[in-house]
């Protein structure tokens, strides 16, 4: 607490959550205020009952009291942020903001104030006008971390990433552990694609942790691995975080996307399978699901989740697997009006192009395969595997 916050009578009381598969924080913002004797003894101990009750989750009654100072005195710096803080943290962000700013109307340096008011904005996902205000805090006091921390993840939100980053490693100069810079790196560089670099931060977070790293970080690393191919790396990482959580989604998923990604089918589908018990909804899941038993041959049981998934929603991908099948079961006309169907909802996906292309060469129509990948040429569409394919076509 600097020394103006301490001649105003403030007194800060800061929590912090994080999670790390988001880079989301959560953040409340108590505070207790030591109103002198000359603003009324009775507006005093509402003002303490009023955050006492806040601390304690009981916001209702907070509100009660903040509401009687505002009767007395409609401009009280201390019940304005209070009933800003009542709101936020039961997310009426849009009162909260209404508050902060009568607050702010008044007593414009009130940093409790700005503080709350940024959150609010970030809660709603407004980060231009989060960043806005929480600069406008920097400007009392340039060294918090806890803003400095916000101010780069919400650059990172907005996909700044020279500004994020070089707000992240001052942080970092000022205190070198800490973890919501380290976190925020991570996240920032594997939006980014730069899994090697995301991986250099995740695993500080890990050697500064150690056995009890929280499991978010384990999974993260184990994903960076499965972005960068080496599956059998990521496997260890989400066995790892299934020892701790066995339900946990992102484990699961991540380790059976690293066995589909080597292959190993029946592996998959156990974590697969194991997911839907618990989400036996979940389109994506019943896709991934028919993907493998069709690369194991068991076109019944793939045809069978597709269409599960299908008649969830529409899923295009689930389209595409039938449309494998039944290219691989010899139904080229169904195969090609499926895949011809894919197309002309998605022009641009090499993919449908190549597996038509294939339904066609089987079919004994090479010249209109050709005619496909050239049309996917022609439409300004630039692909190695097209191009590749239709190379050897014409050879052949």
């Amino acid at each position: 607490m600097n020394e103006t916050e301490k001649k105003s009578g403030y007194e800060e009381s800061i929590f912090y959550s994080i999670d790390l598969n988001t880079g989301e924080d959560s953040f409340e913002n108590v505070l207790s205020y030591e109103i002198p004797e000359n603003d009324g003894k009775e507006i005093s101990e509402w003002s303490k009952r009023g955050y006492q009750l806040l601390k304690e989750n009981r916001i209702v009654e907070a509100m009660d009291f903040f509401g009687k100072i505002l009767s007395i005195d409609p401009d009280n710096n201390y019940a304005l942020v209070g009933m800003g803080d009542s709101n936020r943290k039961r997310g009426d962000f849009r009162l909260a903001i209404a508050f902060y700013q009568r607050c702010l109307n008044s007593y414009a340096g009130n940093n409790y104030a700005l503080f709350g008011l940024a959150d609010c904005y970030k809660a709603l996902n407004q980060y231009h006008k989060a960043i806005e205000i929480w600069e406008l805090y920097l400007l009392h006091d340039d060294k918090n971390l806890t803003v400095l921390t916000r101010v780069a993840d919400a650059y990172r939100k907005i996909r700044d990433f020279r500004r994020s980053k070089a707000v992240y490693l001052q942080v970092l100069e000022m205190e070198s552990n800490n973890p919501y810079a380290i976190i925020g790196l991570g996240h920032l560089h594997y939006d980014f694609k730069e899994y090697q670099e995301a991986l250099f931060y995740w695993k500080k977070m890990l050697d500064l942790t150690g056995e009890s790293v929280d499991i978010r970080v384990l999974t993260s690393i184990g994903n960076c691995y499965r972005k960068l191919k080496t599956f059998e790396q990521g496997i260890d990482f989400f066995e790892q975080a299934l020892k701790r959580d066995p339900f946990n989604f992102y484990a699961l998923f991540g380790i059976a996307d690293c066995y589909r990604g080597l292959n190993r089918q029946e592996n998959s589908l156990k974590y697969w399978n194991y997911i839907l018990k618990q989400d036996p909804r979940n389109k994506v899941i019943l896709t991934r699901a028919g993907d493998a038993y069709r690369n194991m041959g068991e076109y019944d049981m793939a045809v069978e989740y597709y269409e599960r998934a299908l008649n969830i929603e529409f899923d295009t991908y689930a389209v595409l697997g039938l449309a494998i099948v039944a290219k691989a079961r010899g139904n080229y006309e169904e195969a090609s009006g499926s895949l011809r169907r894919l197309i002309q909802q998605d022009p641009r996906n090499y993919r449908f192009h190549i597996e038509l292309a294939d339904c066609l060469v089987k079919n004994g129509e090479k010249y209109k395969a050709i005619e496909i990948l050239e049309g996917f040429q022609q439409n300004g569409l630039h692909n190695n595997v097209v191009l590749n394919y239709l190379e050897n076509l014409r050879k052949q």
